[in-house]
Parts: C-alpha cells; structure tokens; sequence
C-alpha cells in the first residue's frame, strides 16, 4: 500500500540520520580520547548506518508490484536486505572482539575526559528515540527490515550503555574497564546478527511458519460450511509472507459457477488472516481418495480397526 511505503521510507530515513549524527559525535570523541569502548560504539554504528543505507535502497522494492521479471511480487528483496543486516553486524562484532582481546593484552592508552560522558548520553537518546520510532511505524507496516533495524537500535543503547561503564571505568582510574566494555558490545553485536540472519534466512528458504500459524489458517478453511475435509495443505514462506496451498473437499453436486463462488470465498477468507499474501485452492469432490495423503488416512483407518 502506498501508506505503507511512505511510512517504510521515513522510518528507513530516520536511521540514517540517527546512525551519522552517532557516529559523529562518538567517532570524534573517540579518535581524540583514544576510547577503545566509544570507537567501537561508533564503529558499530557505521555497520549501522550501512544497513539502514542498504533497507532503503532495497528493502522498499518489496512495495513494488509484480513484473515481468519478478512475477510473484518482491517480497524476498526485504528478508535479503535484513540478511545483509544480520551478516555485517556478526562481522564486524568479530572484528571488535579481535581489537578488544588486542587491548587488553596490550593495554589501553584511553585518556577520560568529561564530555565523553556528554557525547555517550548523547548517544543513549539518539538511537532509543530512533528504536522507538522505527518500532512505532513498524505495528502497522510489519516490516522484517524495520524490525531489523529496531531490533539493532535497541542493541545500540546496550551497546552504549557498555561504553559508559568503560568511561566510568576510566573515571575512577581503571582504564582496563575500556576494552572490557568494548569486549561486551562485540559480544552483543554478535549475537544480534546471528539472531537476525537466522530469521530472515527462513523467510528466504521457503521455511514453514510455526505450527500455531499454520494450524490457524487451517482452521480458517475447514470452518466454512461447504468444506468436507482439507487434504494436501502446504504453508510456506515467501519473503516475509505466507503463501498456502491446499485442496479442499467439496460436495460433487456443485455446478461449476457454485465452485467458483466457492474457491473465491476460501481464497478471501484465507488472505484475511495476517501474514498470508497469495493463496492457492483447488476443489475435490468428497469421498474421493485419490489425493497424496489418502493411502496414510487408509492405513490409520485399519489401524485402528
């Protein structure tokens, strides 16, 4: 929807423009202190700033409609956008680890100062407002990408608050505290790469939803009055939404403009449920037993004879 594409671009904007100004003001104090734990912040953010770069070039084609060279819509643009997300964050946690182990082997040569504290505050509200927002426009456009940037915002101000005790380390004259606190934010970008790229890697291998989602929709489609029974039901991921398959089991006296009418209403009562995009129905008449699963529903039936 055009609404939600204005929404996905604005949110997309305001983390740029969270992620430069952090970076400027943490990446200068952090040269000029020599703060292991705030140029690490900062260095955090430009993978930060590059993500977001990379969800509003690409993440927005997922509006897009279908062409000739995308048929099926665009939604694996999004989840593909998220994986870079997730990719460059686990790499460059590793990368600051290696640095941070570095220092504390080697010592740290941090010099406090007290408007390093003002520019970590600074920091603190910058991306919580941005965490905030971007959560705030994301209830309504449920965007995997957004939710992937939010997700980051919020381990920005994790981040940020290990940089804080590293200063407050410094302060006291423990400038070991520096590269430990740089250590923890590694850590913590670490693990909210790998979290992102897990997720969004199902949505772009066609992985199944949960079990309560596809029983959900399942329920949807038996509950209409004109089903007899749903056989050979595949819910997937496609991008960040669901497509479904299934056949359901009709009565075989319907004239074929009563079959139409029919599919059209499981196919519409089937997309109302969120996150279904595109679903698919064929109709059998009842009783057949010619579907892939009808010798398993035989073989349980003499089972239980």
């Amino acid at each position: 929807m055009p609404e939600d594409r204005t929404a996905f671009l604005k949110a997309s904007w305001v983390n740029v423009a969270s992620n430069v100004l952090k970076i400027g003001v943490e990446g200068t104090l952090g040269v000029l202190s020599g703060s292991l734990a705030l140029m690490a912040d900062a260095a955090h953010s430009v993978a930060d700033l590059l993500a977001s770069a990379v969800v509003l070039v690409w993440g927005r084609f997922v509006y897009d409609d279908p062409d000739a060279s995308h048929p099926h819509g665009h939604e694996r643009f999004e989840p593909l956008s998220a994986l870079f997300v997730g990719g460059v964050l686990v790499l460059l946690g590793l990368k600051l680890l290696y640095d941070s182990g570095n220092a504390l082997l080697t010592g740290s040569g941090a010099e406090y100062s007290a408007i390093l504290v003002a520019g970590l505050l600074f920091a603190l509200v910058d991306r919580y407002a941005c965490y905030w927002y971007t959560r705030l426009v994301n209830r309504d456009v449920g965007s995997p990408s957004l939710r992937a940037l939010a997700a980051d915002s919020k381990n920005d101000v994790y981040t940020t608050l290990a940089a804080v005790v590293g200063v407050g380390g410094m302060a006291l004259g423990y400038p070991i505290f520096d590269p430990i606190a740089g250590g923890v934010v590694s850590l913590l970008v670490i693990y909210q790469g790998v979290e992102i790229s897990r997720e969004n890697i199902r949505y772009l291998s066609d992985g199944a939803p949960p079990a309560e989602e596809r029983d959900r929709i399942e329920a949807a489609i038996r509950s209409h009055p004109e089903v007899r029974g749903v056989h050979d039901f595949v819910a997937y991921y496609s991008g960040h939404v669901i497509e479904v398959e299934f056949h359901a089991e009709v009565d075989d006296g319907l004239s074929l403009a009563e079959a139409h009418d029919l599919e059209t209403e499981l196919r519409e009562r089937v997309r109302e449920i969120e996150p279904v995009s595109d679903v698919h129905v064929h109709l059998d008449p009842a009783g057949l037993g010619e579907w892939k699963d009808a010798s398993d529903r035989s073989s349980a039936s003499t089972t239980a004879r």
